[in-house]
């Protein structure tokens, strides 16, 4: 979870941000974070307040703008943050946090900055300038770093998708991207003009979102005597119903839908015994197990109850997860002007693509003021390039679970967890270490391969040497500490070597198979066994440079 920086300004409506006579930003971290105290000690440890203030003055000093947009990256990282940047960013330079927060951080400053032209004088609106040019050039930057080539498959039929836009045009929606068929990704959508930072791509009527206030009375007045039914199963149900009603408001949505999915929750039996050796396993499994059991509670019996509300032709199994497969998905959580978080569907919308480079970050709020929901561009997009957001900072198992698809590019949320039983992490002062889970990602991200380091997380390293010895641990180059290292590297080689054995011989897998959900299981397993391979390869080539350490000392 990400904390909101707080900001007061008396001139602006603008909640978050605090200007003050002499022109400056205040960041402040949210007690409320469910992060705080990992972001405040690291914020800390940097030299940094939880409410810092940045001066915004210009300068005959050439440094002063390089400084501050430095100090203001450097806390606006850490306050976007999530859980596993901050496990796998300890020790770790800043650009190593990812693309995604990178993105955020930037498009953070860059709207309190704007914020802060109003009231501003003359000479705070220059040096304020000058900020937002270069924030501005740094996010422009980074969109050229993160420019991967969209190739449109020529000839697909969208029909259905042109009638869609049609209709949501007719009915208030505003767009300027285009649905295509994009090679490697399905269904997308592309700029049709250039669109730059700010620029709303597209904007949805509030009268055009699905959700819970469009569950029939009828069904509703049956629905709310099941005790724990959550509206989201009402919509859900509600979905499976209306999609075949041919005079529903939403029937060229509806037209638009697969027959059916392709995510994890529709694997086959081949499928399932690809992820042999992977959490994903169990995780599909249990997944499948959950909406069996949720089916079962429903069905038949209100069918059997109240058949002309639900027929029992359009409440089968099938049917059920068709609809499980849409919400999970397609739904987005948006906040409305009553400060409630519904989850909705958002025609055309769904056929934005999820990427790990996003062009939309910050999405999900209604404008009270225009009642529409807008997605705005948090970098540039180029004319025929095909434009995404982020659904979310998710593993490629989560993904594959519940998307039913792998995004391009090395994902740093891929990770595996480490189960180390029942084992206590405790300092020997008896507080608890921030993490109680452990967990290793492809060794390929980090930027630190000191002794020490290894290019491995340095929680889980402490955590390793706590379990060889209670006693407090320096890093210094002493005989004794290098010799620990050793045994915490060959400990972490044999655990990670039990898990390659774990995902089995890849020459054993199926490649040849044509069927799309054992092509996505042998895909992810691969990627698997690429994190585990990356982490022996540090641990080989930390046990090398401690032994070479060593051996220089007696030498």
């Amino acid at each position: 979870m990400c904390k909101q920086v707080k900001l007061n300004c008396p001139s602006s409506s603008f909640d978050s941000m605090a200007l003050d006579k002499d022109c400056s930003i205040v960041l402040e971290l949210s007690e409320s974070d469910p992060l705080f105290d990992t972001k405040k000690k690291l914020l800390q440890d940097k030299g940094f307040n939880t409410r810092q203030q940045i001066n915004v003055k210009g300068s005959s000093d050439p440094n002063w703008l390089s400084t501050t947009v430095e100090v203001m990256l450097q806390i606006a990282t850490i306050i976007k943050s999530t859980e596993a940047e901050l496990y796998f960013g300890q020790d770790q330079p800043m650009e190593s946090y990812g693309p995604r927060n990178e993105l955020e951080a930037l498009n953070l400053i860059l709207q309190l900055v704007e914020a802060s032209f109003f009231g501003a004088c003359q000479m705070q609106k220059n040096a304020l300038q000058e900020l937002h040019n270069v924030i501005v050039d740094m996010i422009c930057q980074s969109s050229d770093k993160h420019c991967p080539k969209t190739t449109i498959v020529e000839g697909y039929s969208s029909d259905k998708e042109k009638q869609l836009l049609q209709w949501g045009e007719n009915n208030g929606i505003k767009t300027r991207l285009q649905i295509v068929y994009v090679e490697g990704a399905g269904r997308g959508t592309i700029a049709k003009e250039d669109l730059k930072v700010g620029d709303t791509a597209l904007e949805i009527p509030t009268s055009l979102i699905i959700s819970q206030e469009l569950v029939q009375a009828d069904m509703y007045h049956v629905l709310e005597k099941f005790e724990g039914i959550t509206p989201e199963t009402m919509l859900l149900l509600w979905s499976m119903k209306e999609r075949h009603n041919c005079n529903s408001k939403y029937k060229m949505y509806f037209d638009t839908l697969p027959e059916e999915y392709h995510t994890g929750l529709s694997f086959g039996v081949k499928a399932m015994m690809a992820l042999g050796g992977t959490m994903l396993l169990d995780e599909i499994t249990e997944a499948k197990e959950h909406l069996h059991a949720e089916y079962d509670k429903l069905f038949p019996a209100l069918c059997n109850e109240h058949p002309d509300i639900f027929p029992p032709e359009l409440y089968k199994w099938e049917q059920f997860l068709w609809a499980c497969e849409l919400w999970y998905s397609n739904s987005m959580k948006i906040k409305f002007p009553d400060g409630k978080l519904r989850t909705c569907l958002i025609p055309v919308a769904g056929f934005v693509n999820h990427s790990l480079y996003p062009h939309i970050v910050n999405y999900g709020r209604i404008d009270a003021s225009a009642n529409t929901l807008k997605f705005c561009l948090s970098r540039s997009c180029s004319a025929g390039q095909e434009c995404c957001l982020s659904y979310g900072d998710f593993s490629s198992s989560h993904l594959v679970t519940f998307y039913g698809f792998i995004p391009r590019g090395e994902n740093p949320c891929d990770v595996i967890l480490l189960d180390f039983g029942s084992a206590q992490d405790e300092f020997t002062d008896g507080t608890i270490s921030n993490w109680s889970t452990h967990m290793v990602r492809g060794t390929w991200f980090s930027k630190n391969r000191d002794i020490f380091y290894y290019g491995l997380p340095s929680p889980l390293l402490d955590f390793l040497r706590r379990a060889h010895s209670p006693v407090p641990h320096t890093k210094a180059l002493l005989p004794e500490n290098l010799k620990i290292e050793i045994e915490i590297l060959e400990n972490l080689l044999s655990i990670c070597n039990d898990m390659m054995d774990e995902l089995g011989d890849p020459d054993l897998d199926d490649r040849k198979s044509t069927n799309w959900d054992v092509k996505l299981a042998v895909e992810f397993k691969d990627i698997q066994r690429g994190i585990v391979s990356s982490v022996l390869t540090s641990c080989y080539c930390g046990l090398k440079q401690v032994k070479h350490e060593l051996s220089e000392m007696d030498g």
